[in-house]
């Protein structure tokens, strides 16, 4: 089960009662990363995220709170910490970096899991809900999780650094869309990237 489940309000109306019915939360969820993503933080509503997935907007705030938790929920569909850290623990550890590396660029790949990180990459400057976001899931449930698996010294320094390096690319390859980055292989930005990662990581 997800850390982050969601924290159950008090039951939402009769007339909204129908729409506990399964498969209302992963619509709102779906509903909200495809939201994020079109409008931006900053245009998203929980009234709008509740429109497009077909439910009343109180049933939003039975399942998942506020917009910010809202926000945070359908990030945390991308990345899955509770499954990710233990399978990039495993392994060899001279080759993390790769696995790190292979793991991020496939979440950046997939059309259904980039769209909301564009949505926070693009909002992280100027909203610090979604810089909290960025924080809490690429730092602190991610790449922390990881350095502190490996029992290196300043474990949140090198996830730091670790972050930078992905965020970087991730902003020009799929923000900016620089090239020749942005059409460049995914399997050259990995074998590029991934002994740089290693040297963060594990390196003394």
């Amino acid at each position: 089960m997800s850390e982050a489940s969601p924290r159950r309000r008090g039951r939402p109306a009769r007339a909204a009662a129908g729409d506990t019915a399964p498969g209302a939360r992963e619509r709102i969820l779906a509903a909200a990363r495809t939201q994020f993503a079109e409008r931006g933080y900053d245009k998203t509503s929980v009234r709008g995220i509740a429109k497009a997935a077909g439910v009343d907007p109180a049933l939003v705030h039975h399942y998942f709170g506020t917009k910010d938790e809202v926000f945070a929920a359908a990030i945390e569909v991308s990345f899955e910490p509770t499954l990710v850290v233990p399978a990039l623990l495993e392994g060899p550890r001279e080759e993390v970096g790769e696995r790190l590396a292979r793991f991020f660029v496939g979440v950046w790949e997939n059309p259904a899991t980039r769209a909301p990180l564009l949505a926070v990459i693009r909002s992280a400057v100027t909203h610090e809900a979604a810089a909290k976001v960025l924080r809490t899931f690429v730092l602190r449930r991610l790449l922390e999780r990881v350095a502190s698996g490996l029992a290196v010294p300043d474990p949140k320094f090198r996830a730091e650094l670790a972050a930078s390096q992905m965020i970087g690319i991730a902003v020009l390859r799929y923000v900016l869309q620089v090239e020749p980055l942005a059409s460049a292989d995914p399997e050259t930005i990995v074998a590029e990237v991934a002994p740089t990662l290693q040297r963060y990581l594990t390196e003394a």
